[in-house]
This record gives C-alpha cells, structure tokens and sequence, in this order.
C-alpha cells in the first residue's frame, strides 16, 4: 500500500484537502490530532513530556496545551525536544493504523513533515501551499489568534520553497485555484 503525505505551512489548507481525499474513500491519519490525543492518553508520553516540560504543564484535565505550546513556540531547543518525545510515539501510531487499511493508498496529514525530514518515510509527498499573508489571516480567523503569535508559529515551519523543493504534488490554494480538481489529478496519479 502507498503511504502519502500530506503536508503545508500553517493554514494553507491541509485539512480541506484532506477531506476531499475522504469523499473520494482514501483514509487520513491527522498526525497533529493523533499527537494531541497520545499525549493526554498514553502514560509514558505525558510522563515524559512532564518530566522534560516540568509537572506544571499536566493539568486536572491531562496536558495543558497552552502552558506546553508558550513554552516550545518561544524555545527553539524546547520544540526541538517536544518533536524528539512526539514524533516516534505518532509513527508508531501511524503504523498500527496503516496495517488496519485496505485503500490503494493512505494519507499521513502532518504540519512540519519536511522540518523533520519525515517526508522521506513516504512514497509520495504532496504539499499544500497559500500565501503566507493569506494563511495568517485565515488562522487569525479560525483560531482568534493575534498576527504575532500566528507569525511566531510561521517561523517555526519550513517555508514553501524549501517544501516544494521535495513535492510530488502541489495543491494551490489561494482562493483563486479550484482545489477539487486539483486533488482529483493527484487521485488518479496515486491510483494509477
């Protein structure tokens, strides 16, 4: 089976494209919803992620997201560690779902895939892009998140350049090209 993924700047669109992909039956694996539900879930993770973050970050209610995300988004190093603790646990998710699958292909959505070189453990690659005005205003929108934190996040990502360098595909979605089919050619592409 093909594993795909599927990856772009923050608010480029990933998750629009990834639904269109599920009308068409292919299964998506949301690595950053995977990764929030394994670091409430799964002892060991939230166990580690304490004792490097320190206790304070695991609330009444498990992790406590924000005290974690102004701790790493403001700590290069500390990111660095989160994605270290993170990564190898959603992976190994990943696997266990990807053996669970019968479609011809599946897709891994992941915001920082090229970051951390984990583009290379898929057959193909396909990379969401929008400008980076637009995508700060789009999460501004959706989050009510002020420019500079957006912004702040933006720089923690690889830019377009460097993720179309190792695209198979590229979906534009600037709210001038049509998406749709877009996915549809990448679909017939991967299938064929």
């Amino acid at each position: 089976m093909k594993t795909v993924g599927l990856t772009g700047g923050i608010g480029s669109g990933k998750s629009t494209v990834c639904k269109v992909f599920g009308v068409l039956g292919i299964p998506v694996f949301e690595a950053d919803q995977e990764a929030k539900r394994l670091m409430l879930e799964d002892v060991a993770l939230r166990t580690a992620l304490a004792n490097r973050f320190g206790h304070a970050i695991i609330g009444a209610n498990g992790l406590d997201r924000k005290a974690l995300a102004e701790i790493v988004f403001s700590d290069p190093k500390a990111l660095t560690d989160l994605n270290a603790l993170v990564h190898p646990v959603v992976r190994s998710a990943f696997g266990d779902w990807v053996a669970l699958q019968t479609a011809p292909y599946v897709i891994m959505e992941a915001a920082i895939l090229v970051e951390t070189g984990g583009h290379k453990a898929f057959d193909t690659l396909v990379v969401v892009t929008a400008p980076e005005a637009l995508r700060i205003r789009r999460v501004m929108d959706r989050d009510g998140a002020k420019e500079e934190e957006v912004t702040a996040r933006v720089k923690n990502q690889a830019n377009d350049a460097e993720r179309l360098a190792v695209a198979h595909h590229v979906v534009h979605n600037d709210d001038t090209c049509l998406v749709i089919p877009q996915v549809l050619a990448i679909h017939e592409a991967l299938c064929a």
